[in-house]
């Protein structure tokens, strides 16, 4: 993709002038012709798709499809795809319920095609909030070119309120944090998890990050960590993470180590 974000520093540096410049950016990168053509395409012809069959025939209604979900990099895995859409996540044995990664259930989810009542693609408004996603997720994978955790915190930024909103209980919540991988990173960078937790137990899993997040941000309910405050106490979190890791690498750690002991823990609030 031709755009590319304008990006100043690192960490929270660049994270601040992100989100100063970040809707002037947006509105240039949609204006991009390779995303106009392909989300007009997308508008134009996605009603006319009732099946799997039919979305996974359209490589271009796929490309947009699956970037909207981040799951672009599956373009090439057809039958993958078609029996993913197909079985939807109605039923308990669907490949979408057997797979960790929750993005995988989000599309299916996000386009129905289990459903009694129809596909979502004959539902009115499908189109634009296919795009819009699209649109989110693109401008994200631009900005993971040149700085992947900046990437990653725009993600949780746009992802963590929606699951904070949904009708489910917080465990369920916690589950889809931590089956979602680029929201998973940035939640152990900010709790200063290690990596290797993923081989535990996934109940084990769960308790970690819920007595993590209390201690460090005064609540584990997800629907408390995703309003606008608590938040952007995450995101610093783990951008001061990145930073200490990255310093240390070079034999400049001191600064960032600084500045992350600076970062004020809840009980301290």
């Amino acid at each position: 993709m031709s755009f590319q974000p304008i990006l100043v520093g690192t960490g929270l540096l660049a994270w601040q002038f992100l989100q100063s410049t970040g809707a002037s950016q947006r509105a240039n990168f949609e204006k991009s012709p390779e995303l106009i053509r392909d989300t007009s395409y997308f508008a134009e012809k996605i009603d006319q798709i009732t099946s799997a069959e039919d979305l996974v025939a359209d490589r271009r209604l796929l490309r947009v499809a699956l970037g909207a979900f981040g799951l672009q990099d599956d373009i090439d895995s057809k039958f993958f795809i078609r029996k993913l859409l197909a079985e939807g996540t109605s039923a308990s044995d669907a490949l979408a319920n057997k797979l960790a990664d929750e993005r995988y259930k989000a599309l299916a989810r996000g386009f129905g095609f289990d459903r009694a009542e129809g596909p979502r693609t004959q539902v009115e408004g499908f189109a634009e909030e296919i795009i819009a996603k699209f649109h989110a997720q693109q401008f994200e994978v631009a900005v993971g070119e040149q700085d992947d955790a900046l990437r990653l915190a725009l993600s949780l930024q746009r992802s963590l309120p929606e699951i904070g909103a949904t009708e489910i209980s917080n465990d369920t919540k916690w589950f889809r944090v931590m089956g979602n991988q680029p929201l998973r990173k940035v939640f152990e960078g900010a709790l200063g998890l290690p990596r290797a937790l993923g081989q535990l137990d996934i109940d084990q899993q769960l308790e970690i990050f819920k007595d993590k997040a209390a201690a460090r941000f005064g609540s584990d309910d997800l629907s408390v960590l995703s309003k606008e405050k608590t938040l952007t106490r995450i995101v610093q979190s783990y951008l001061l993470q990145e930073q200490v890791a990255a310093s240390t690498a070079s034999g400049k750690g001191q600064i960032a180590l600084t500045l992350l002991q600076s970062l004020p823990r809840w009980d301290s609030l």
